[in-house]
């Protein structure tokens, strides 16, 4: 198991967190769910490792050469083409001109290789995965491409390489957004992403998943209880990024809406059992504290299904479901998206 740091919001439903030992099973009561599902393999960032093989990339000016191309460019400087395009004002098709003086931004490079995910490479270097998608602006369906050149942070390690396993595991975290944004495998150019699978069959680790778009934005509750933390500021620096609902353990977690598993497993400490959950057009839900899975990643599901029971792994005392919605990467309040309730 990859050891990781915990940066997570912790959901308030009490002020007296402290780790638990229950660990959430992969669900197999076929009362309940009708077919057993398949063991859920390793999670995308463990199944292939990234090496921390950076190149160093002076600042400096390039002039455009007849017949270059942005790509070409890239590949002389040893610069990201997405950096240069940034940092020069050029947007699709990316048209440059002959003579043209075009800024390189300097900095460290890593050149992504087959599978690598995002998650990978920033275990790698010990460095913060959301800060990598900011400095390199990427966007959904968060895919890397192979041979593509990300600038890492300047917080970045020097050398990573001199680092321990367990001092760069010490200096990487996990959250629910760098899941959603970096747990996609990359793909050559020339790939396509992969289709979501029949429902209960497993999408190896080496594979993308594709989410269609156009999802309208309308949720269910996932469990029937009493809201016991509410959304928003707790004081004393706390933040819950979601509702927490009081449930008895053993309550069916239900998709508040149709889409493909991003993730289902206890990685982040805090949440214990927890399921995400990708509608497509920006929007995903996210269900923590779950007793026992029954999905894995690539999974398509429809809204109402059961995805999991209730629980109280993670950092809480008492059986709840912590769940957020997720647009655009930014929690909402779930209260303004779910139905009124009498």
């Amino acid at each position: 198991m990859l050891l990781l740091g915990v940066t997570a919001c912790i959901p308030p439903a009490r002020d007296d967190y402290a780790p638990p030992p229950p660990q959430p099973q992969l669900l197999t009561d076929p009362a309940v769910l009708g077919t057993v599902p398949e063991q859920a393999p390793l999670s995308t960032w463990q199944s292939k490792p990234a090496t921390a093989d950076a190149q160093r990339v002076e600042s400096g000016t390039y002039i455009v050469q007849p017949g270059d191309t942005l790509r070409g460019i890239a590949n002389k400087t040893g610069a990201g083409s997405q950096i240069i395009a940034a940092a020069n004002g050029l947007v699709a098709p990316y048209i440059i001109r002959s003579g043209q003086r075009l800024k390189i931004t300097g900095g460290r490079y890593h050149a992504v290789n087959s599978g690598e995910t995002g998650i990978a490479i920033a275990q790698a270097y010990g460095a913060p995965w959301r800060e990598v998608v900011a400095l390199n602006a990427l966007e959904e369906p968060y895919i890397l491409r192979v041979g593509q050149k990300l600038l890492l942070p300047d917080s970045t390690p020097i050398d990573p390489s001199n680092m321990s396993i367990e001092q760069r595991a010490a200096a990487f975290s996990l959250d629910i957004d760098d899941i959603v944004t970096g747990s996609q495998p990359a793909l050559a150019d020339s790939a396509d992403t992969g289709e979501p699978s029949e429902w209960r069959k497993a999408i190896t680790p080496n594979k993308t998943v594709v989410v269609s778009a156009g999802f309208s934005g309308r949720f269910l509750w996932p469990v029937d209880g009493s809201v016991i933390s509410s959304f928003g500021s707790k004081g004393g620096g706390k933040v819950n990024d979601g509702l927490n609902i009081g449930v008895a353990k053993g309550t069916p977690i239900r998709a508040s809406a149709g889409g493909v598993i991003a993730y289902s497993g206890d990685e982040i400490g805090v949440f214990g059992g927890l399921i995400l959950i990708n509608h497509g057009s920006g929007w995903v839900t996210a269900y923590g504290h779950a007793d026992k899975l029954n999905v894995t990643r690539g999974q398509e599901v429809k809204a109402g299904e059961v995805i999991g029971l209730a629980g109280e792994s993670g950092y809480v005392e008492e059986p709840q479901l912590h769940f957020e919605i997720r647009k655009d990467r930014k929690p909402v309040d779930p209260k303004i998206h779910l139905p009124k309730r009498g």
